[in-house]
């Protein structure tokens, strides 16, 4: 047995140990994970994995196709954390750096030295106070924004100048609202997810052959995608007239899968095998803003009776594409949208705002 699946590595986890860093998880395991495991468009990913395993993002990991939806034994009767009171927001953040994102933020939390890496995927995760739908917002990598502390950038670079509690920051200060929890991945652990749960099916609606890797050709339809397949199809951009919004809403769409996928493995029917899950998951995602394993069971566990097919998406409002003053080319807020984003939130109205 792989020693991340192991009986002793998941007493280890269950018995206080908190797998959260300086910075599909909050709904992998009904939309955060899996939006947690989205990742960036404009850096090469590193080599693929052989089709049979799926490298992690811990040197000398790999994970059996379909292995993060077996039990390794029975499951006692467990009563899990519940949900926080009222709304819940979990900000999901793919990083787009070269290696391992949870080594090199324990490396600059212990240097003070800035990681090389962006937010190249921000999706706000709404959870209303009834908890009868699930809603994500997507945020433009290149939306120009007001960064706590440095002024006029594009928002991915939040990351780069603070980790994940600016991120958290700027997005607070753009939507004027709190972020309960973080989730970061990086591209090694996203594949790793996607084979452990044995591939995803997704429904492409605009068909295209990948620029990145493999040049995989996606299929209109429902197409069958394992790991690789997966993150070159949540990358991509430059095979579509619009760029980043198709790409933003094949992100949406894949969530909405994996949604699917958890759902009917009945791994969140019993709280013993929804922990079991999120133990084997957690070791490859960065956790912050207080979320521990336990918590994010107990999240996942919660939603358990929400039907993929209502969760509801939209993109931040924006105004086009322009110029920044340094000359960089950055996508335009559009203040009055953002401001009705805000107060619906505010209010927990997010389903009674026009799309």
């Amino acid at each position: 047995m792989e020693k991340w699946l192991s009986a002793e590595f998941l007493r280890s986890l269950l018995h206080g140990r908190r797998a959260i860093v300086a910075a599909v998880a909050a709904v992998l395991v009904l939309g955060t994970v899996t939006a947690g495991i989205l990742v960036s468009v404009n850096r090469p990913a590193p080599p693929a994995a052989a089709p049979s395993s799926s490298q992690g993002s811990e040197p000398g990991i790999t994970v059996p196709p379909g292995s993060l939806l077996k039990a390794d034994r029975p499951t006692p009767p467990l009563a899990l954390p519940g949900l926080p009171s009222g709304p819940v927001n979990i900000l999901v953040i793919g990083s787009d750096i070269r290696g391992n994102a949870k080594e090199a933020t324990k490396k600059a939390a212990a240097t003070g030295e800035q990681v090389d890496h962006r937010a190249d995927t921000l999706m706000l995760m709404h959870i209303p106070a009834d908890r009868k739908k699930i809603y994500g917002i997507s945020i433009m990598r290149d939306l120009w924004v007001d960064i706590p502390g440095y002024g006029g950038s594009k928002i991915n670079s939040s990351l780069q100048f603070g980790g994940t509690a600016l991120v958290e920051r700027t997005v607070q200060q753009l939507l004027r609202t709190r972020i309960n929890y973080s989730v970061m991945v990086d591209f090694d652990s996203f594949r790793a997810i996607v084979d452990g749960l044995g591939g995803i099916e997704v429904n492409v609606a605009a068909p295209f052959t990948s620029t990145h890797d493999t040049r995989h050709t996606f299929t209109r339809g429902v197409n069958r995608l394992n790991g690789q397949n997966a993150l070159e199809f949540v990358r991509e951009r430059y095979a579509f007239s619009d760029g980043d919004y198709q790409r933003v809403r094949n992100q949406q769409e894949f969530i909405r899968a994996v949604m699917a996928k958890l759902r009917n493995s009945g791994i969140l029917k019993d709280a013993g095998k929804t922990l079991a899950f999120v133990t084997k998951v957690a070791p490859r995602l960065i956790l912050d803003n207080g979320l521990d394993v336990m918590k994010l069971a107990g999240l996942a566990y919660a939603l358990r009776g929400i039907d993929p097919g209502t969760a509801s998406f939209r993109t931040l409002p924006t105004a086009g594409t322009g110029t920044s003053p340094d000359g960089q080319s950055i996508v335009l807020p559009d203040y009055n949208g953002i401001a009705q984003v805000a107060d619906a939130l505010a209010k927990d109205r997010l389903g009674q705002l026009p799309r």
